[in-house]
């Protein structure tokens, strides 16, 4: 397989993205959403990238704006302008490559794939990977000591896995507003929920709720002794053999 870097616009400016190719054709190509403040690089995203690529599906992950090499501003960003990067990861690969029939998200990204798959029509199977059910619940578990000063002054420094972002008043906000029961269950493709039962970062609950409110074709896999990031080195190797296995029906149209 190779490693190409590319890059496509966004509703923020450029986006950063790297797409993983396996030798030889693709059967089909898919889109990477990393998690809550990461980047397309962190480790989960890099390993399933290239594990699915080994398996000969394609695959674009992207910084989504503001984090990483992509352009724009991460305090301007919100779940809704999330939802827009991966439609544009879509367009790009539509007018470059084919259209991607396999959507994989972990953590917030699989929270941002359920919402945006409705706007992607080739897509035939979504993934999420310890994801919330709803974008409101990072409010609630990651930003709920901070509210009180989001709220009195407009913002508040918080700092993430080690790093420092500015959260303003317009992200709590518009989490607050996105409700995605309905997008779930009116997905309109084959799901697969994939979660840690420990995970101490989003509890097996999300999954559980995701997996209740999807109609079916929806496939349930716990990845027992995971981690919330997927960091075990064999871990994410696993993760990326499921879904190649699972998801083969769905986007080799057979």
């Amino acid at each position: 397989m190779r490693t190409e870097r590319v890059e496509f616009a966004g509703p923020h400016g450029r986006l950063a993205a790297k797409l993983d190719l396996p030798t030889g054709t693709p059967r089909a190509y898919g889109i990477f959403a990393h998690c809550f403040t990461c980047s397309k690089d962190v480790l989960a995203a890099n390993r399933i990238g290239h594990g699915l690529a080994a398996q000969g599906v394609a695959m674009l992950r992207f910084d989504f704006a503001g984090l990483g090499a992509s352009a724009g501003n991460f305090s301007d960003t919100n779940f809704s302008s999330n939802v827009e990067d991966p439609v544009a990861a879509s367009a790009f690969l539509r007018a470059h490559h084919a259209a991607p029939r396999l959507l994989v998200g972990h953590s917030m990204g699989g929270t941002v794939v359920l919402a945006a798959a409705h706007r992607i029509p080739e897509a035939k199977a979504v993934v999420t990977i310890a994801a919330p059910s709803d974008p409101h619940y990072v409010v609630d578990k990651l930003l709920v000591e901070h509210l009180d000063t989001i709220a009195r002054l407009g913002e508040a420094r918080v700092q993430l896995a080690g790093r420092d972002f500015q959260i303003r008043r317009q992200f709590v906000e518009d989490a607050t507003r996105h409700r995605l029961a309905d997008r779930i269950a009116h997905l309109g493709r084959a799901l697969l929920v994939m979660h840690a039962p420990a995970d101490d970062t989003v509890d097996v609950e999300n999954a559980l709720r995701i997996f209740g409110m999807a109609a079916y074709p929806k496939s349930f896999v716990s990845l027992d002794g995971m981690d919330h990031l997927v960091t075990g080195r064999h871990d994410a190797a696993q993760v990326a053999a499921v879904i190649a296995a699972w998801s083969a029906r769905y986007i080799d149209g057979v």
